[in-house]
């Protein structure tokens, strides 16, 4: 049986792109739906195919990871996209975006588009954010696409990896995929000046190829919630804490009250930045008051 990966799903249809790069219409069989199994973009499965308009899957292969809210599987990285104007850069809601993924095993790249648009004040400012994050080991570029600034450092980064370009709406997902490849022409919207947000101009989740790599561009959304992370993990999902936490005194320091706490400490002396921890404790409650999942 031959094995491929689903590029694109739509309207109850599975593209599957066998190993030559051909595109099969699938449909999923009903055993799927009786085991409350449903395919993703971005799986790798076994199919069955007369002809490149009529076939079906028969197996879904082991996933190394899923998402849920874009519904993917197999992600390697993540271009987390976030402007630095229009709308305002937001470190709490970038930390919330590392947490799911780091949560899932996927690796994080901070992208701050829309650089030329800030003042030069702005400028010293988000380029300290980009010095915090640096410095806890995420990859951070500043990127521009109206001066095509970080274009080509991001290019090479997505080489035969499965990217999922993720952020708020309007922060310009769509725009930069257009720079890494105009032919796409994907739809790009203004911000709302009223609402302060963009719409939504993605309708589905695709794997685009782009480079060497294979690209998912996906609805933009301005909030998640911890639904799968319990409070004992958070801590994983900031590496920084992380790192600092092995040195507390006693084992098992949520780092929020226990005595000679490592992490604490390492706020005082400024080696963790106290935004970061901020959103730890804010973070942590948010999932302690969590109503429970039946």
């Amino acid at each position: 049986m031959p094995e491929g990966k689903i590029i694109k799903a739509l309207s109850g249809f599975y593209y599957v792109q066998d190993e030559n790069g051909e595109l099969i219409q699938c449909r999923g069989r009903g055993v799927f739906r009786k085991n409350k199994v449903t395919p993703l973009v971005g799986d790798n499965v076994l199919f069955q195919a007369e002809n490149n308009t009529d076939g079906y899957i028969l197996e879904v292969m082991e996933r190394k990871n899923e998402l849920v809210r874009p519904p993917i599987a197999n992600v390697d990285q993540a271009i987390l996209v976030f402007s630095a104007i229009k709308p305002d850069f937001s470190p709490l809601l970038l930390d919330r975006f590392l947490v799911l993924v780091e949560s899932n095993d996927i690796e994080p790249i901070i992208c701050i588009s829309k650089t030329d648009l800030i003042s030069e004040d702005g400028v010293q400012e988000i380029e300290e954010y980009a010095r915090n994050y640096r410095k806890i080991g995420y990859h951070v570029l500043l990127t521009s696409t109206k001066e095509k600034d970080g274009i080509d450092q991001l290019l090479p980064l997505l080489e035969k990896r499965i990217s999922v370009f993720a952020g708020q709406s309007g922060v310009g997902k769509s725009s930069l995929l257009n720079s890494l490849r105009p032919d796409l022409e994907l739809e790009t919207n203004e911000i709302s000046m009223s609402l302060g947000r963009g719409k939504h101009t993605t309708r589905h989740v695709e794997l685009i190829e782009i480079g060497n790599g294979l690209v998912a561009d996906t609805p933009g959304f301005s909030s998640l919630e911890f639904l799968t992370i319990e409070a004992e993990e958070l801590a994983y999902c900031f590496p920084e804490i992380y790192e600092a936490g092995a040195n507390c005194k006693f084992r098992g320091c949520t780092h929020i009250s226990e005595p000679k706490c490592a992490v604490r400490q390492s706020i005082e002396d400024g080696s963790i930045e106290q935004f970061r921890y901020n959103h730890y404790v804010s973070f942590y409650e948010e999932i302690k008051e969590r109503k429970p999942r039946y």
